[in-house]
């Protein structure tokens, strides 16, 4: 159903109460007031720069002395029976003990008055109090046939202002509107907006644009960053069994696998040392199946506000979901997470955003591939582990002999070097222990050496950049074995 048919079953399931936190406040507003017309109910608008005001036509004058919060409030409680009465950014002003409490009181009359109260906010902050009476109503992205007319109607608003050429072919536009799934109404047509300001064309140039703005406006919101993924699983060495299993299951997103009877795959848990190539896989997998990464910062998800954090982690999955297929990380998943596992000073804070991820890794639906990377297995709650939250659950342990050998010779190859001039096996067996990120640091370090002495990098200086640096399975000997020892017959060998 569209957000217009939901709205409208709410209203018809007798909700007096309703709260919508977006930054779409005039769609949002054009939803109720479809709704209103179609019921043949009055309309009312608050606001603290307005005030009261009828909430048909634009520019209608305000009730006098309406713009404090409790005065409108209490205009609005006098409506005629029946009418929807809208609130905008009402919930930073409800710390006024007089706007709370005629609030309250409408709510206790809603029964009789028959009005329905529909707050708009940009953030969830509404008290508790008010918020057990509250049914939240959450706005959609919007679907593919929505952004066609975005940008349609965009396109012809900035032409009657100053004309502009539309050269774009079908196969161009379908990828535009592809490319700005995941993104809000009023981001889409800024998009649409800034790519034709320029030049005053509209063409198949300004795809890789439309891309480039959605990269930007992504990050900006803060939940999501858009990762850039030149790495391929070529420039990994080792994991030949990870390796394999992804490419199994390259072209399982497609119709003719699910004809063949396959769903999309799910997503993959990969434990280990730190530095063996958890998160370059990350990157290397959405490369070789030619789809984007969005890389979720659980950090960001948590905020000040109670109820607020949960909405972040809801708002960012369902973001993911709309722009699938797609590639989901989330790195060091144990981090954001830990205190699931065991009671926490944060109110149950962590659990139950630690349920919403759960649930959603059981039932969503979309294409969504879930990577996630972890360190300490001790500090995962064993729920995480069990069966239908991933496909498989990958064990990266520290490279072996072949392997390292294989390191050394990509990282000497992506600095410009012949690997046939160095004794690879001289270096995997002094390597020994290290993991594929420390390797690639001791290279750097015995170019930095060679550069300094105005000499050339040779095996010797990379041998005594290794003896220099001990590596982690050194200095933690004990936490890198216990992992060992877990992972052993719990999770699938990468290598």
């Amino acid at each position: 159903m569209t957000d217009f048919e939901r709205f409208e079953e709410l209203i018809s399931g007798r909700y007096r109460c309703i709260s919508i936190v977006t930054y779409e406040e005039r769609y949002a507003v054009e939803i109720v007031r479809q709704a209103a017309m179609g019921l043949e109910r009055d309309m009312w608008i608050w606001s603290a720069s307005e005030g009261v005001r009828e909430g048909f036509l634009a520019g209608s004058p305000s009730v006098a002395g309406t713009d404090n919060p409790a005065a409108g409030l209490a205009n609005l409680a006098g409506a005629k029976p029946g009418s929807m009465c809208v609130t905008l950014d009402l919930a930073e002003h409800l710390k006024n003990g007089k706007a709370l409490r005629i609030l309250r009181d409408m709510i206790e009359d809603f029964d009789k008055t028959g009005i329905t109260i529909v707050m708009i906010d940009h953030q969830d902050s509404l008290p508790d109090v008010i918020k057990a009476y509250t049914r939240p109503f959450e706005i959609s992205f919007p679907d593919e046939n929505e952004l066609l007319d975005i940008i349609r109607a965009t396109l012809q608003r900035i032409h009657r202002k100053t004309p502009i050429e539309v050269g774009i072919t079908q196969n161009g536009l379908n990828t535009i509107v592809r490319n700005l799934r995941g993104l809000t109404r009023r981001q889409a047509v800024r998009i649409i907006s800034d790519t034709v300001t320029s030049n005053r064309r509209f063409d198949d140039t300004d795809i890789n644009v439309v891309i480039a703005s959605k990269r930007r406006m992504i990050q900006r919101g803060g939940l999501l960053e858009y990762i850039k993924t030149p790495l391929d699983l070529s420039e990994i060495g080792g994991m030949e069994h990870l390796k394999k299993w992804l490419s199994q299951r390259k072209d399982a997103f497609g119709p003719e696998a699910a004809e063949f009877g396959l769903k999309a795959p799910r997503g993959v848990l990969m434990l280990g040392v730190q530095g063996t190539g958890k998160s370059l896989c990350a990157k290397a997998i959405a490369t070789a199946w030619h789809q984007p990464l969005l890389r979720l910062d659980p950090g960001t998800l948590y905020a000040s506000f109670i109820g607020e954090s949960e909405r972040n982690l809801r708002d960012a999955l369902r973001q993911t979901e709309t722009m699938s297929p797609v590639i989901l990380w989330i790195d060091e998943i144990e981090k954001a997470f830990a205190s699931a596992a065991s009671r926490s000073a944060d109110g149950g804070l962590s659990q139950r955003m630690f349920g919403t991820l759960l649930t959603w890794l059981q039932e969503r639906e979309a294409a969504v591939f879930v990577v996630a990377t972890a360190n300490d297995i001790e500090a995962l709650p064993p729920e995480l582990l069990r069966k239908g939250r991933f496909d498989e659950i990958f064990f990266i342990d520290l490279p072996d002999s072949a392997v390292r050998s294989d390191i050394f010779a990509i990282h000497l190859k992506k600095r410009g070097r012949d690997p046939e001039q160095f004794d690879l096996d001289a270096l995997s067996d002094a390597a020994e222990g290290y993991s594929g990120a420390e390797i690639e640091q001791v290279v750097i370090s015995a170019l930095h050496e060679a550069f300094s002495d105005k000499a050339e990098l040779d095996t010797e200086r990379i041998v005594a950049a290794l003896k220099a640096s001990p590596p982690l399975s050194v200095t933690m000997a004990e936490s890198v074995q216990c992992l060992r020892s877990w992972a052993k017959g719990r999770c699938v060998p990468a290598e």
